[in-house]
């Protein structure tokens, strides 16, 4: 029987950060190097960034023999003696990749071994490979001729099902994991990483939840319909528990790694000489350019992208204050701008260059009116919230599916911001009055395919004056 070592690690620049992961299978007879694996995740932890190089390195033995003997090595003291069964796997970030890691092969072919870091050199390596060239917005790839290589971590031509396993295949490593999520296991110690990371944050199907950075993808596919369950807290009781008990009885429930996702960050333009008065400022009236302090904002939120290095398309409202802010960050990007008109600013009609307080004054029914029902326009033609709804929601299904799989910057306005957000979070339109938008201000919503997603708001854009 054949026998290979896989090596891996996985790192994040900033805990949860941009992360990436490296894998390395060696012949443990002559130590060939016959496989590496690396990839640029997005935002994830330490951990969440080291099981994914686990993964890769198991997937990528198992292409190259089935029937092979696994003895990994890593430098995680948490991810080798959680696999082996001996501490508890406690966070649900967590749980699924290690259901998948031990149904790639039967349980008693895999061995797990700790190493030092300094023995472990290779597949740090590229991990960090990995997330340079994410940084720069390109894949990595491998370079050692005669070496396979690959970003992803699938095994081509099987179903989620087969790629996760049956029960039977993998019975030991599953009765390992098993201890770990239910408990039979002891708890990682204090320092060891997961137990010390409430904010662990990549997301499974059954725990979305507010996690990435803005302007930072997780780590799930595109979708068009997106719901959001919206909690700094860890997720207790109904499905997410419920879905991992399954897991942890079947080891083909465990959710599949979902990969990359498409994510959309959204950028509310920079000042102009209405925003500070607060005036309804929509389509339907003038078209103003940025203020001096709008154009000082668009400059700081480029540098901030620059240095996120994920943003791959910038996509604006037609309105000239998106236009501009989006040139402006476009332009440090390296990207040129596309415009989508779905993302234009509601039209206020005869509401348009007014305060609220004068709306209020002179149009009081209406105004009631449109505070009570989104199909309620505002007088002279405008547009009502549902109408905009519609638009907004149409022109998101056709961004996802120009962009599936990337990170994309839309720069538009209040309005269409909320109306992604409050899409997102499956919330009435009555939630657009209880949200406040500062300009400037990013707010990042990662779209899965199996219809959840996640959402992070950065809303404090006072550091940007």
């Amino acid at each position: 029987m054949r026998e290979f070592i896989v090596e891996a690690d996985g790192g994040s620049r900033g805990n949860p950060g941009p992360a990436g992961y490296g894998s390395v299978v060696r012949d443990a007879a002559t130590g060939e190097t016959l496989a590496e694996r690396a990839e640029f995740i997005g935002v994830a932890t330490n951990n969440v960034a080291e099981y994914r190089g686990l993964l890769a390195g198991l997937r990528a033995a198992h292409d190259l023999d089935p029937a092979a003997r696994v003895h990994v090595r890593m430098d995680s003291k948490l991810v080798v003696e959680q696999m082996s069964g001996r501490w508890k796997i406690k966070h649900p970030a967590m749980r699924p990749l290690a259901m998948q890691a031990a149904a790639v092969f039967p349980g008693d072919r895999v061995t797990y071994e700790w190493i030092p870091r300094d023995r472990n050199k290779h597949a740090d390596r590229l991990a960090n490979e990995a997330m340079d060239a994410g940084s720069r917005g390109e894949r990595w790839e491998p370079s050692r001729s005669g070496v396979t290589g690959s970003g992803t971590t699938g095994i081509p031509g099987l179903t989620a099902a087969e790629e996760l396993g049956t029960p039977g295949e993998a019975t030991v490593g599953a009765a390992r994991v098993r201890a770990a999520l239910t408990g039979t296991a002891t708890r990682a110690p204090a320092g060891r990483g997961e137990a010390d990371q409430p904010g662990a944050q990549t997301m499974s199907a059954a725990n979305a939840r507010v996690n990435a950075p803005a302007g930072v993808a997780a780590n799930a596919p595109a979708g068009v319909a997106a719901k959001a369950a919206v909690s700094a807290a860890e997720p207790s009781g109904g499905g997410a528990v419920t879905a991992e008990v399954r897991a942890a009885r079947n080891v083909a429930s465990a959710p599949p790694d979902l990969g990359t996702p498409t994510t959309f960050v959204l950028l509310r333009h920079g000042e102009t000489p209405l925003t500070p008065l607060k005036r309804f400022s929509g389509s339907g009236g003038g078209d103003p350019s940025l203020s001096e302090v709008g154009r000082r904002q668009a400059e700081l939120v480029a540098g901030a992208l620059a240095a996120r290095g994920t943003v791959r398309a910038v996509v604006s409202s037609p309105l000239a204050r998106c236009r501009e802010t989006a040139g402006i960050v476009a332009a440090r990007l390296g990207l040129g701008v596309s415009v989508e008109d779905g993302l234009r600013e509601t039209d206020f009609g005869a509401w348009e260059g007014l305060t609220f307080g004068e709306v209020r004054e002179r149009y009081p029914r209406e105004m009631d009116a449109w505070l009570a029902d989104p199909e309620a326009a505002p007088t002279g033609g405008g547009e009502s919230f549902a109408a905009v709804a519609r638009r907004v929601a149409a022109a998101r299904d056709k961004l996802i599916a120009s962009y599936a799989g990337r990170t994309v910057l839309l720069v538009s306005h209040v309005t269409p911001v909320k109306t992604l957000v409050r899409l997102a979070l499956g919330a009435p339109p009555q939630a657009l009055f209880r949200m406040e938008l500062s300009a400037a201000s990013l707010t990042a919503v990662a779209y899965y395919a199996d219809g959840n997603a996640s959402l992070r708001l950065l809303n404090d854009t006072s550091h940007l004056r």
